[in-house]
Formats: C-alpha cells, sequence, structure tokens
C-alpha cells in the first residue's frame, strides 16, 4: 500500500509543477497577486509530494519490499542498513527521484524565501521551476517510475554493487545533486530576467547566494566522490579525468565563472550578458552530465548503464529546456545595456580574465571527454582521451590563473595602479618563488613542475593572507585597530579569501602526492616483507572474516620505520556471494597529513605454500588533497552567512514589480 501511496505522490507532484508553471505565469502576465501566491503554493506542495514519493520508496528499501523491481535490482536482505537506505538512490530510477526532490526542494525555497525578489521576476523565475520540475517528473513517472511492481516476488534480491556500498558514497549523491540541481535556480532567475529585460546590478546580487549555495554543495559533492574513488577502487589515485568524474567537474567550473561574474556586474554593471549566459550555462552542463551517466553512451563504475531509449529522452530533456533558453539568450541579447567601461588594469579586468581561463578550460575539458563518443559514433572507430591530454592542456591554463588570483581583490574597480599591488603581493612572490627552489634543490628526487606547482600554491595563500592584512591594516595601524578591523571584516570578505587559501591547501597536496608519491608491490608469504618509501611492510597472518553480506580476507600487517612499529593496516578482499562481485577494501595509516594506503590482492599459490599480492603506496600531504575543497566549501558557507548577501537588495527594491 505505502508502494502505491508513493506512486500516486510522484504523479500528483507531476501535476502540481505543471499547476506551478501554468499559475506562475497566468500570474505574472495577469498581474495577479492571487494567481501567483498559488503558484508559489504549488511549488510547496510539489516539493511535499516528492518528499513522500521518495519516503515511501525508502521505506520499500529498508524493508526490503522485492514486490518492487527497483528493491530487486539494488537491494538484499543481508545488506546493513545504511546500505539498504543508499540503494534508494543507487540506481537510476532512485537517483532521478533524487534529481526531482531536489528540483522541487529549489524551487520551494525560491518561492518560500525569494520574498526580496521583485514580484514579477520571482513569479517567472518559480514558472521556470515548475517546467523543469514538469519535464523530469514527467520522464520519471513515464519512463523511469522507482515503483513498478513485480508479478513474481522473489525470495532474495540482487543487492547494490558492491563498490557503492560505501559510507562516503552513500552521502555522496544527496550533496552532488543538491549542487547540480541548485544551479536550476540560477538558470531560472536567467530565463526570467530575460523575458522581463531586466539584467542589472541587483539582478546579479540576486542571483550571487543561489549561485554561492549550489558552488559549496557541488564542491563538497565532488571531494567525496574523490575520496571514495580514492580508497574504494584502490588503485591509490583520487582523479582520472573520467568522464564521469568530468561531468561533475564541468558545472563547477561554469558556476566558479558565475560568481566572479556576477561580482563584476554587481557593482560596476558591467557584463550582463555573459553572466547570463554563465547562468544559462551552468545548469545545462548540470543536465548534459545527467544524459551522459544515464544514457548509457559511457563506461565508468560511476555510470548508470541503461537502455538508449532512456537516454534519447534525456537528450530530448536537455535539448528542448537548453535550447529554449539559448534562443531567448539570442533574441535578447542584443538589447542588453553593456555596462561600465574599465582600464585594462583594474578589477574588471582580472575578474573578465579569471572568466575566460575557466570558460577556455571548461571547454577543453567538454572537448576531450565528449571527442572519444562523436569519433565513434562518426567512424566507428573507439579511441580515448586520457590523463596526458588533460593535463597538457587544462594545468597550463589553471597555472596562469592561480598566478593572476591573488591580484584581483587588491585592484581597484574601473582603474587600479599595478605597481602598487606589485608592491604589496611582493612578500607573497618571494615566498612562492623561494619554496618552489629550496623544495626543487632539497627533495629527492627533483621535480620541476611539482616544485613549480608548489610554488604557485604558496603565492595564492599568502596572497589571500595579503590581502587580509591589507583589509585590516596590519602592521601599520595599532593591534587594537588591527583587530577591530579584523572583527568587523564582512563574512563574504572572510568566505572569499578561505575559498582562495583552500585553493592553495588543495594544490599544495595534489602537487606533493602526484610528484612525490612512493609505489611498491610483490606477491608475500606470510611473514613476508615490502619495503615502500621509508616504511617495510610485514605480511603477519592472513585471516578469514564473515561480514554482514561479504566474506572476506582480512591481512593483518605491520607497518615498521628504523624497525619501529608505526601503523598496523588491515586491507581486506571481499566476497559479496549475493552479486558475485570480489572488491578489495583499502587499509590507509594517516601519519600527520600523509597516507601509508595498503592494498590486499588475490592469493595465489606459491612454491610451497599460499602468497598474495600486496599493494602499496606513500602519498605525501595526501589529506590536503581533501581538506583543500572542505576549506573552500566552508569558506562558501561563510560567505552565504553573510546578511548583506543573502538578502541581496532592500525591501524599496522588493517592491518594485
Amino acid at each position: 500500500m505505502i508502494v502505491e501511496f508513493g506512486s500516486f505522490a510522484l504523479v500528483l507532484a507531476f501535476c502540481l509543477s505543471l499547476a506551478q508553471a501554468g499559475l506562475s505565469g497566468i500570474g505574472r502576465w495577469r498581474r495577479s497577486s492571487i494567481l501567483a501566491g498559488a503558484g508559489e503554493g504549488a511549488a510547496l506542495a510539489a516539493f511535499l509530494a516528492v518528499a513522500l514519493a521518495f519516503s515511501a520508496l525508502m521505506h520499500a528499501f529498508i524493508t526490503s519490499d522485492f514486490s518492487v523491481a527497483n528493491v530487486v535490482a539494488n537491494s538484499h536482505t543481508e545488506k546493513p542498513l545504511l546500505y539498504k537506505i543508499a540503494g534508494t538512490w543507487g540506481s537510476h530510477e532512485g537517483s532521478m527521484l533524487l534529481w526531482c526532490l531536489a528540483l522541487t526542494g529549489f524551487g520551494s525555497a525560491i518561492a518560500g524565501f525569494g520574498r526580496n525578489l521583485p514580484k514579477g521576476l520571482k513569479s517567472l523565475a518559480v514558472m521556470t521551476q515548475g517546467v523543469l520540475g514538469s519535464v523530469f517528473l514527467g520522464y520519471t513517472v513515464l519512463a523511469s517510475n522507482p515503483f513498478l511492481r513485480l508479478a513474481r516476488i522473489p525470495v532474495e534480491g540482487h543487492s547494490l554493487n558492491p563498490l557503492l556500498q560505501d559510507p562516503a558514497l552513500a552521502v555522496h549523491p544527496p550533496f552532488l545533486y543538491a549542487g547540480y540541481v541548485g544551479l536550476s535556480v540560477v538558470f531560472s532567475l536567467a530565463v526570467a530576467a530575460l523575458i522581463e529585460g531586466r539584467v542589472d546590478a541587483a539582478w546579479a546580487r540576486w542571483v550571487r547566494p543561489w549561485t554561492l549555495a549550489a558552488w559549496s554543495l557541488l564542491t563538497i559533492g565532488i571531494m567525496m566522490g574523490s575520496f571514495w574513488a580514492y580508497y574504494e577502487l584502490g588503485w591509490g589515485g583520487w582523479w582520472f579525468w573520467d568522464p564521469v568524474e568530468n561531468a561533475s567537474f564541468m558545472p563547477w567550473l561554469i558556476a566558479t565563472a558565475l560568481l566572479h561574474s556576477a561580482v563584476v556586474t554587481e557593482k560596476r554593471g558591467a557584463l550582463p550578458g555573459w553572466t547570463v549566459f554563465l547562468a544559462i550555462s551552468a545548469f545545462t552542463f548540470s543536465m548534459l552530465g545527467a544524459f551522459l551517466v544515464r544514457s548509457g553512451v559511457l563506461t565508468s563504475v560511476h555510470a548508470f548503464a541503461v537502455d538508449p531509449t532512456r537516454g534519447a529522452l534525456l537528450l530530448g530533456i536537455l535539448a528542448l529546456t537548453a535550447g529554449s533558453a539559448f534562443s531567448l539568450f539570442a533574441w535578447r541579447a542584443p538589447v542588453l545595456a553593456p555596462g561600465g567601461v574599465f582600464a585594462p588594469i583594474s578589477r574588471e579586468s582580472a575578474l573578465v580574465m579569471n572568466n575566460i581561463l575557466l570558460a577556455t578550460a571548461t571547454v577543453m575539458v567538454l572537448l576531450g571527454t565528449l571527442f572519444p563518443l562523436i569519433r565513434e559514433a562518426v567512424s566507428g572507430t573507439p579511441i580515448s582521451v586520457g590523463a596526458p591530454y588533460f593535463n597538457l592542456i587544462f594545468l597550463p591554463l589553471m597555472a596562469v590563473m592561480i598566478v593572476l588570483l591573488p591580484a584581483g581583490p587588491l585592484l581597484s574597480w574601473k582603474r587600479a595602479d599595478a605597481k602598487g599591488v606589485y608592491q604589496r603581493l611582493i612578500f607573497a612572490a618571494l615566498s612562492g618563488v623561494g619554496i618552489s627552489l629550496l623544495i626543487y634543490a632539497l627533495v629527492s628526487p627533483r621535480k620541476a613542475l611539482a616544485s613549480a606547482g608548489l610554488g604557485l600554491a604558496v603565492w595564492l595563500i599568502f596572497g589571500a593572507l595579503t590581502e587580509v592584512a591589507e583589509r585590516t591594516r596590519f602592521l601599520r595601524v595599532s593591534l587594537g585597530e588591527s583587530w577591530r578591523r579584523v572583527m568587523g571584516l564582512p563574512r563574504g570578505a572572510w568566505g572569499m579569501s578561505l575559498a582562495h587559501i583552500g585553493l592553495g591547501v588543495f594544490i599544495l597536496g595534489a602537487c606533493f602526492e602526484t610528484g612525490w608519491r612512493v609505489e611498491a608491490a610483490e606477491t608475500l608469504p606470510i611473514g613476508g616483507q615490502l619495503k615502500v618509501g621509508a616504511y617495510e611492510l610485514t605480511l603477519d597472518r592472513v585471516a578469514a572474516v564473515d561480514g554482514p553480506n561479504f566474506d572476506a580476507e582480512r591481512g593483518m600487517i605491520t607497518a615498521r620505520r628504523a624497525g619501529v612499529d608505526i601503523c598496523r593496516p588491515s586491507p581486506e578482499r571481499r566476497f559479496y556471494p549475493a552479486g558475485g562481485q570480489t572488491t578489495s577494501e583499502v587499509a590507509i595509516c594517516t601519519l600527520g597529513l600523509n597516507h601509508l594506503y595498503v592494498v590486499l590482492g588475490e592469493r595465489r599459490m606459491g612454491p610451497t605454500a599460499p602468497v598474495w599480492l600486496v599493494r602499496a603506496y606513500w602519498n605525501p600531504l595526501a589529506i590536503l588533497i581533501f581538506l583543500g575543497p572542505l576549506t573552500m566549501a566552508l569558506g562558501g558557507f561563510l560567505s552565504l552567512s553573510d546578511r548583506r548577501l543573502r538578502l541581496a537588495v532592500g525591501q524599496r527594491a522588493a517592491k518594485a514589480s
């Protein structure tokens, strides 16, 4: 009965989204507050209906209701409760329902918390959210219904992919989807502004908090996915330029560009057309990611392999929604005001260069992701584009951006003094160059590119600290006055500095881990030893382990340095009977900011006794790779907590229609 209730709630949500779009649009056309208010009520009701449907599906997974086809395909009675819950969004059907939950949730948020928006703009934004909700809910109901029943109920299910049975991945999709779909609000505000013919500084200020919230959530989602790949897949890396990884990275790059572009439009009224274009593009890339992951055109551990019909429908949704928005943009773009002028040396110019580099990087990632698909479709010849292409194209663009980044906040609007900015950043520049040369000279083996990357990271971190010091006039006024200025700094300024520092922290970890990582592998008998870097690993024993839904071999290993016991990693090799799959469970010893990473491979028969393949990695400063994005997201949330940013505009602007 609960399953039927969930199915009914899903259909009801579809109808309510249609009502949301219709009532809000007619309310704007007739300038009727009653109809517009009814549209906002429908937005809230649609979210509640999807939440009920989602709860019903989760109940089916928790109770192992094998009359539901989705539960049979992705759950098992012996699976731990956490992974039963995660199975709710571990399939194509469940993940689309999660997408709809986020989409209607943001639609209800803009209806409920968009009080400072002009009434007309708000009605059109709610209408656009309703259209998006109708399209995706219609797809879910008609082509991806998670509540389909089976005529013959099996005794047991097939279980969730063992690689997805992980705590980090259990919470990774909600964060990722919240970031993906949060950009729909920016999309809707852009469409509404184009219809209204109002793309100005006030509009840019309304866009910023929604972009910032989506960007922060997407940052956490990508970081958690990277961390999952790092310790679950057992290959020792954290980013592979996998097409599905790229699918989430491209919206993040565009959202980053949008955050900076919106500042220019807000402060100086410049670049309104470009900012609207980015606002539309951000959610377009999110929808492109949904198509790539669910169409079956990609082969990846992250992807949902589904039939081509669903992929064609998703491609149609992408073409309809994005095509309509870009057509509207093309129609309205010629009449958009060009905005204020500025000198080549100014904060506006620095932000424009930032946008050019980010947009170019996104296009290069898009080309590397789609080219193999296009080539195979045209010629039938498969081709792969791997890390060498992305590193060769993407990294130099980002290096140029990092060189320019610390100067941006120190430049004045409209016209700036380059010499003055240089003088203020001289300490950061000397620190970056000095660290780079010192690391290159002292750390073995010598790595020129990694050393240069570390210098850029130090330059970025010290540049952000210099900007804070300039705001507080540190060492130029009394400590009491500096402290008063510190306490008076807006949270938005602290958030920006923290985000830039977080990027520098990430670069530090990435350069050290990729430049000076040590790897070793060997087949070991009981008592055998493996040397990796300064550490010596001894395989003490291998024991059989009975898990809740798996059988495993657990290796007991002692790691020593200079004869002293450091840690005892216990990697596992698991077999899941329900799906007939075998996985490796990595053991990681955290030593300061470094990781000793150990993987137990398959058992083989040696000359006299069994042996096991043991792989080990020494990953220096690996923790910074994940701490950096968390710091960036924290900076985003800190900026979002700034009351002036959240309120966006005053009550006088809110009363405008």
